[in-house]
């Protein structure tokens, strides 16, 4: 947590400010009880309505002086609280996504959320009341006391008495309810990440008629919670009333004992009544103390969580080339091998392949034989275990990152589409294409429908592409990442929701481009690699043969499979 307060440094005057003005608001609240005490002793005592009207002036003055103080003290307090969460979640953001595929498999998208919004609002509250009331309380509390001495020693004595025996109540509850408000934290995540995971799967809910089962899930998930928060909360609820207690007793006290000096001549009714004050001012801060520590103890525990995210180092570290060797393959695999973390058997192991500009590479296999695995190592998602992948002559990882991305299009499995235009969209992967470069994509893409249809390039897209069917979605991925004219091309089973003759038309418009891309097609579909110029074949992340459709259908059982499995046999048909 101590990491993260880097992030208030640019907010130090706020941060001495807010709790200075918090403690001049506290001192003339101390002097209420003298003023009151005076107006009792001499004013009310002695019939002098002046003087009762001159000091009514100076608790009004005392009033306004102190509300000044207070609202100055909460400006300050709420820009720095705003201003830190603001630099941390931006801070945040920029680390995940600087993070790789890896590290974010690994922790997950739900827990990412959370942390990014409702830890990061529980540490702004909890900088907010800090700089407000850490100082204030405790100076109020022990200012009371002091004040009491002042006033009477032996009835000050009762405060001495009583100031620890509040305190301990409050802190022990506290010490007891700090775990619990932790559980109910991860409690949240949990119920956070259900309901996200809902609300993304909707369809997919619906079609299977899971809904009660979820709504069930859901309950259970919220039931604990709301059991563990019923729990906390009837031992928090246990703090005032003992607390008053406490307070009543040694007021019962006071006012005994003070009577008692009053009837001696020893005390003054007024001074009574600021003793009595006092102990009241002392009740308030400790039971604003007590809260703003549990809701401090919330902060701490968002705190670490973030800052367990920040430590997470980048697997990936970028290298310095920028550019490749002229003449070289566009792409080469060799003796590759991918172990995701956590797994103890290869996704991806052995392959090895030469790729030259211009070529289209199909890839097919099984559910889960490791598809996506091998092309997501060529714009570096993830880091070989062994082997090494080298673009244009140089390993991927020698490459600055950013050099080694420009030079990719990538259209992933899920069609990803961010809300603005369809332009905005389309220029998405780089700041200098052209609206040339825009038209001609969308046409390569087959999207020239879908533009058409939705009144052109400044048509609203929607987030996630909502207002889009999934076909009309896949083809303006594939649209962007042609945009940028890219030298290596990656469709990622990219084109399923496209009928055969949009496929074709794709296909046919992606081998006319003039700039002449590597391109590796990942697809279930038969169709749409065979007439590549190379087909991996993966079974079970290892390749189960590579070469032409002709040759894997004479050579390779698992592409007859395939195959045959979409395309029956005719008659006179024969296995190679």
């Amino acid at each position: 947590m101590k990491r993260l307060f880097k992030y208030l440094a640019d907010y130090k005057k706020e941060s001495v400010l807010g709790p200075l003005f918090k403690l001049l608001e506290a001192s003339f609240e101390l002097f209420v009880p003298l003023v009151v005490a005076a107006i009792i002793d001499k004013g009310i005592a002695g019939n002098d309505y002046g003087y009762i009207v001159r000091m009514c002036l100076v608790l009004a003055a005392l009033g306004v002086i102190g509300l000044c103080c207070s609202i100055t003290a909460q400006f300050f307090a709420a820009k720095a609280a705003v201003g830190f969460s603001t630099k941390l979640r931006h801070a945040l953001f920029s680390h995940i996504e600087g993070l790789s595929h890896t590290e974010i498999d690994e922790l997950g998208t739900s827990t990412l959320i959370t942390r990014m919004t409702s830890d990061i609002n529980q540490i702004q509250s909890g900088v907010n009341l800090a700089l407000r009331l850490f100082l204030r309380s405790p100076f109020v509390v022990f200012g009371a006391m002091i004040m009491a001495f002042t006033v009477d020693v032996k009835c000050a004595l009762v405060f001495a008495a009583a100031i620890p025996v509040l305190a301990a109540v409050v802190f022990g509850i506290m010490l007891i309810t700090m775990p619990l408000y932790k559980k109910a934290q991860r409690g949240l995540d949990g119920i956070l990440g259900k309901t996200r995971e809902n609300i993304t799967g909707a369809r997919v809910i619906r079609a299977f008629c899971m809904e009660e089962s979820e709504i069930s899930g859901f309950e259970e998930k919220n039931e604990a919670l709301v059991k563990i928060q019923k729990y906390v909360g009837r031992i928090s609820a246990l703090m005032n009333p003992i607390t008053y207690v406490i307070i009543n007793a040694a007021v019962i006290i006071l006012i005994y004992s003070g009577a008692m000096r009053v009837n001696a001549g020893i005390l003054t009714q007024g001074q009574v009544v600021a003793l009595y004050n006092y102990m009241s001012q002392i009740l308030v801060e400790l039971i604003k103390l007590a809260n703003m520590i549990i809701s401090l103890t919330k902060a701490l525990a968002c705190g670490n969580r973030i800052a367990d995210v920040m430590e997470i180092k980048n697997s990936i570290i970028s290298g310095s080339v920028t550019e490749g060797i002229d003449n070289a393959p566009a792409v080469e695999f060799d003796g590759v091998s991918v172990v995701y973390k956590g797994s103890k058997e290869a996704s991806v192991e052995d392959i090895t392949l030469k790729v030259m500009h211009g070529e289209t590479i199909g890839i097919i296999g099984g559910t889960g034989s490791g598809k996506t695995s091998l092309v997501s190592l060529i714009p570096r998602f993830y880091d070989t275990a062994s082997g090494s992948v080298r673009v244009d002559g140089i390993d991927v990882r020698d490459y600055d990152i950013e050099s080694l991305r420009a030079k990719i299009g990538v259209v992933p499995q899920k069609a990803v589409l961010f809300k603005g235009t369809i332009d905005s969209n389309m220029k998405w992967g780089s700041g200098n294409i052209s609206d040339a470069d825009v038209t001609e994509a969308i046409r390569s893409a087959q999207a020239e429908e879908v533009v058409s249809g939705k009144n052109g390039v400044n048509a609203e897209v929607e987030q996630e592409g909502r207002n889009f069917s999934g076909g009309q979605r896949q083809r303006l991925t594939i649209a962007r990442a042609l945009a940028k004219k890219p030298e290596i091309l990656i469709l990622d089973d990219s084109a399923s929701a496209l009928d055969f003759a949009t496929d074709a038309k794709l296909r046919a418009a992606i081998k006319e481009l003039p700039y002449k891309p590597a391109v590796f097609v990942v697809s279930q579909r038969a169709s749409s690699i065979m007439y590549a110029d190379k087909i991996i074949v993966l079974d079970d992340g290892r390749p189960a043969g590579i070469g032409t459709h002709e040759e894997l259908l004479e050579s390779c059982e698992v592409y007859r499979e395939i195959y045959y499995s979409q395309f029956p046999k005719e008659d006179g048909d024969i296995d190679g």
